[in-house]
């Protein structure tokens, strides 16, 4: 899937706000190695271990051979190999992990540890009158051209990602803009940094770091990374990349002075999703991450090889599954029956017929040579809300939506034929298993049909409302009783959300303002000026493609997109039904509830009846605009879209399905707001004051008129959850900074604009021979461990056996 991108150019740096940005890496794929936010209020998990294990084959490393070459599956060749570049994506993050020093790395809880192989230690030496961070190099750490790592690499990082020298194309900058300077410490092995301003999630920087000949100029850092690097320091360095052949191949570094790889080469290959399965069959890959579909198919074909079937599997479930005796008679009768015609042509289908069975089967015998590792991924899909304009510009209708959707059965449906735990997240900000979570979602309430039907009716949506015609009041009027229970309804949400956080009431008094204040605003500003039909909401370019006329500018995208976009592509189909549209960008209009009827039954007369039922409000229909992706690795997202349409039939809510390209699904509609409903996905972090806020920061009017939304792509925020965030990546208090960031999740659920539906499956495909490699889930793979296990002795397999 294309990625939501600025151009290339300075537009990345064009807005103050940009700067804030970070990248949110992809849990497997996309822009750095990360972690999660934090829950809510409801207690901390504790030692609670994540819902899935790691299942990655672990090793000690004297039972791993020494050589070999893993191939592993990517989505695509980089188009940079700068992670702080906008366009960078999941084969860029996982170059950078090999081969570039990170500072802090994950745990399989999705915690950031200090690599030893970089780093003796990193900490927090004064508070006052600056917070200082004394980082102690390892003294055998140095880049491939044999030169120190040293504070001039952390100086250049620094002064490339400040967001103060606009000649950089970077998409990031959080943290670094409150650096204040960088030292030599009391030898070449300490680096002194002093912060302008506090900042909580310091461990997020300098990972992954790039030597001072990439970072000293803009030149060198908006080009010369791009398809090179030419000075490396990991297990790994870069050896080729072959854009004829889709591969980039990364050799053992002689330099490196940690625990030696395992492998001799590991090679990156490019392969669609689509064609996974077919390129495992054909030995052309090692490693691969793969959708449900090929999983299954792993699954049957390991069975068949294990009762001794060869050929015959190809009729039970593959092409040839659904031929019955009489269809195969009769096509046999044809074929070699008198009408020449149609014989020639149900000829033509059964010899193709056969050699797609024959081709499956061959592909059956090639699978077999493969487990299939499962976990969970660091990510969750969310239902989004566009709350920019339009019925769900009103917090009542996303707050039914929300309360008729039943997340677990939506968590059953995916995981749960899976072998995977079935457990809906409770936070936008953090997953099970991490230090942080804690289920908020409370603030919002639970699966109840009969409330979401009277915040519907609370809302002026109600049966028969679509033939009544709009009620002969004054705008000025309708407006000031629409804004009324708005503000009443957030205010009641703050109170909810502050009843459960009064222990953090020594947090909310340093925050200037009224909170219920804050809140009762959310949804002020979200008016596009110049928008000539307000009721009508128009898609806006990404910024750069146009002037204010264009409505809203996306900041310039930090990796979270670039996420996004990588993400999209891999989505694990976790179940195999259709919604049945087949034409890309026409809507296929939902009948209410109970208006189903078998094929080829008429129409009901009393068509006036139905739509007086139909909920409506001022002679409109409540009609919302539900968009998803129509490529073949979207099963699962059409899937759970087609549910969560039966549940909104069951409140009297319609959809429109419009089915889109996966190229055009996130950068057309998700990024520019061309949407009312919308299924995608959001990794986790281990640093949410920064990482999240992007993703829930309020929108803001820019002076030009458009809208500023940063990735705030559900378009919902408020000033009290933006000064949560603001706090928490102030405080260098690890316990106050999670609770404040519980209590902005809080808001977040209340404001009801995006809903966390399940945790996303991570299933890959791996030869049983290959080991520390898998479903890392949390974790970072540690490249220099991964290999292949050593072959068991003759005598020592004896003494296996015996």
């Amino acid at each position: 899937m294309s990625q939501v991108g600025a151009p290339r150019g300075r537009t990345c740096s064009r807005s103050p706000r940009s700067r804030t940005l970070r990248s949110v890496a992809t849990l497997g794929s996309a822009v750095l190695a990360l972690a999660v936010l934090a829950g809510c209020t409801s207690g901390d998990s504790g030692d609670e271990p994540p819902a899935a294990a790691q299942d990655n084959a672990p090793a000690p490393r004297d039972k791993v051979a020494d050589g070999g070459t893993l191939r592993w599956a990517v989505d695509a060749l980089p188009t940079t190999l700068n992670a702080f570049q906008a366009d960078a994506d999941g084969t860029t993050a996982r170059i950078a992990g090999a081969v570039l020093p990170a500072l802090h790395t994950l745990d399989e809880r999705g915690r950031p540890r200090l690599n030893p192989d970089y780093l003796e230690s990193a900490q927090v030496i004064e508070t006052e009158p600056r917070q200082v961070v004394l980082y102690k190099l390892n003294q055998q750490a140095v880049w491939s051209d044999g030169r120190e790592i040293g504070a001039p690499d952390f100086v250049a990082q620094w002064r490339a990602l400040s967001g103060r020298d606009t000649a950089y194309w970077t998409a990031r900058n959080a943290g670094y803009e409150r650096i204040e300077k960088i030292e030599r410490g009391k030898n070449d092995l300490e680096v002194r940094v002093t912060f302008g301003k506090p900042y909580a999630d310091w461990r997020s920087l300098f990972t992954p770091l790039y030597p001072k000949e990439v970072m000293g100029s803009p030149n060198t850092f908006n080009d010369g990374a791009r398809s090179t690097l030419k000075s490396t320091a990991g297990p790994f360095l870069l050896k080729a990349i072959d854009r004829e052949n889709d591969t980039v191949t990364l050799a053992r570094n002689p330099r490196w002075w940690g625990k030696t790889a395992k492998l001799d080469t590991l090679v990156l290959t490019a392969v669609p999703r689509t064609e996974r399965a077919a390129a495992l069959a054909a030995d052309k890959l090692d490693l691969a991450e793969i959708d449900r579909a090929a999983a299954e198919r792993i699954a049957l074909a390991v069975r068949d090889a294990r009762a001794g079937r060869n050929g015959a599997q190809a009729l039970a479930h593959g092409p040839g599954a659904g031929i019955t005796p009489a269809a195969a008679l009769k096509s046999w009768a044809l074929a070699y029956g008198s009408d020449e015609e149609k014989a020639e042509e149900v000829r033509a289908a059964r010899e193709k017929n056969q050699r797609a069975i024959a081709r499956y089967a061959a592909e059956q015998k090639g699978l077999a040579r493969f487990v299939v590792r499962k976990s969970l991924e660091p990510a969750y899909t969310q239902l989004s809300l566009n709350g920019e304009s339009g019925p769900l510009a009103d917090e009542r209708v996303r707050r039914a939506v929300a309360r008729a959707i039943d997340r677990q059965e939506l968590a059953e449906t995916v995981l749960k034929p899976l072998g995977l735990p079935a457990r809906p997240p409770g936070s936008h900000l953090a997953l099970v298993g991490q230090p942080a979570y804690a289920d908020s979602s409370d603030a919002l309430g639970d699966q109840d049909t009969e409330e979401a039907r009277a915040l519907l009716a609370d809302a002026g949506w109600v049966p028969g409302g679509a033939l009544k015609k709009p009620a002969a009041a004054t705008k000025a009027g309708s407006e000031a009783e629409k804004k009324g229970p708005q503000e009443r309804k957030a205010e009641d949400a703050e109170k909810a959300a502050d009843e459960k956080n009064e222990k953090n009431d020594k947090n909310e008094k340093k925050t200037d303002g009224n909170a219920e204040e804050a809140d009762a605003a959310s949804d002020e500003g979200l008016y596009i000026v110049g928008d000539d039909k307000p009721g009508e909401r128009r898609a806006a370019p990404l910024i750069g493609a146009g002037g204010p006329e264009n409505g809203t500018n996306i900041l310039a995208p930090a990796p979270v997109a670039a996420f996004q976009g990588a993400a999209l592509l891999r989505q694990a189909a976790a179940l195999d039904t259709d919604t049945g549209a087949k034409a890309e960008g026409k809507p296929v209009a939902r009948p209410v509830a109970g208006a189903y009827a078998p094929r080829g039954t008429a129409a009901p007369a009393a068509v006036d009846a139905a739509a007086a039922q139909a909920l409506g409000k001022d002679g409109k229909p409540l009609s919302l605009r539900f968009v998803l992706p129509s490529g073949p690795g979207s099963e699962s997202l059409r899937a759970v879209g087609d549910r969560i349409i039966r549940m909104l039939d069951a409140i009297g809510i319609r959809t429109e399905v419009v089915k889109v390209s996966d190229e055009s699904f996130f950068k057309d509609h998700i990024a520019s707001g061309d949407y009312d409903l919308a299924l995608y996905s959001w990794p986790a972090t281990a640093f949410p004051a920064t990482d999240a806020r992007p993703i829930y920061a309020k929108p803001e009017p820019a002076s030009d008129g458009s809208l500023l939304v940063e990735q705030n792509y559900a378009r919902v925020g408020t000033d009290r959850i933006d000064q949560l965030f603001d706090q928490a990546a102030a405080t260098l208090d690890e316990e106050e900074a999670r609770d404040l960031v519980r209590q902005a999740d809080a808001r977040i659920w209340a404001a009801a604009g995006s809903i966390p539906l399940y945790q996303r499956p991570q299933l890959v495909a791996v030869k049983p021979e290959v080991v520390n490699a898998g479903a890392w889930g949390f974790a970072a793979p540690r490249y220099q461990d991964i290999g292949f296990k050593k072959p068991e002795s003759a005598k020592g397999a004896e003494r296996n056996k015996g």
